[in-house]
């Protein structure tokens, strides 16, 4: 498979950068996509124009993943915090799951991949709520890569949640407390039945988790680039795997 990426990119300056064969690529990888409204400011245009160059670059970095191995791609696409932006970019935001599915489903399915949302689905407009069900519904029985949206999403809520579930529990005698454990935590957190994620990407150059994943980003690897995502190609996505690949995981030990 890495083979075929590499003939096809024989003639691409960053051909360097290329993932090590002999290496295991990140099984799952979770990207931050930001600076789409910087994007938009550098050109003198409304910050929505970022957005949707932004959901192009979406198109190309799940292929991307796919091609190479990966077996999740989450990408962090609206956070319980953007709800704070102004009224016509929420909008706008909200309308981008319904314009990429229903452009990019058959692809989706004709490439096996599996289309999850990981978040809360209050205050989500019911044209988004039907267009990702939707996507979930009809790529269920696919086999391949997972392609998990977090929409309306915010670690501490979630967090918070999963320990009001685990008390529930406890109180109704479903689970014992001398019971919960990390792994416990875990099949309660909205990301259960997912691998935590190998590798972390965040564009723009900002440098922090922003409420994203903290339980499951504890022994992750991070990327950071100044690139901003409009502007992120496959080449900066193989130079981040390149980079994890480089990188010994200790997990606490030497």
């Amino acid at each position: 498979m890495l083979n075929k990426l590499a003939r096809k990119m024989k003639s691409d300056p960053v051909e360097q950068t290329l993932p090590d064969q002999d290496a295991p690529v990140p099984a799952h990888i979770a990207i931050i996509m930001d600076g789409n409204g910087r994007w938009a400011k550098q050109r003198g245009l409304p910050r929505i124009a970022g957005h949707r160059e932004g959901m192009n670059v979406i198109r190309t970095i799940v292929r991307s993943a796919n091609k190479i191995g990966v077996d999740t791609l989450t990408l962090y696409a609206f956070s319980t915090e953007n709800w704070k932006r102004p009224k016509t970019e929420v909008d706008f935001l909200m309308r981008l799951p319904e314009r990429f599915l229903s452009m990019e489903l058959p692809v989706l399915m004709e490439e096996n991949v599996i289309v999850r949302i990981t978040g809360s689905k209050e205050r989500l407009p019911e044209y988004t709520r039907r267009a990702v069900e939707e996507a979930v519904t009809k790529t269920a029985d696919n086999t391949g890569l997972i392609l998990n949206f977090a929409l309306n999403y915010g670690a501490r809520n979630e967090i918070m949640e999963a320990f009001e579930h685990i008390y529930e529990d406890v109180e109704k005698g479903h689970l014992r407390k001398e019971d919960i454990s990390e792994s416990v935590v875990s099949d309660y957190l909205m990301t259960n039945g997912l691998t935590e994620p190998d590798l972390l990407i965040r564009t723009s150059g900002e440098i922090r988790l922003s409420n994203f994943m903290l339980w499951q980003l504890a022994y992750s690897e991070f990327w950071f680039t100044e690139v901003l995502w409009p502007d992120f190609k496959e080449q900066h996505l193989l130079e981040a795997v390149q980079s994890y690949q480089n990188r010994q995981r200790r997990y606490g030990g030497v």
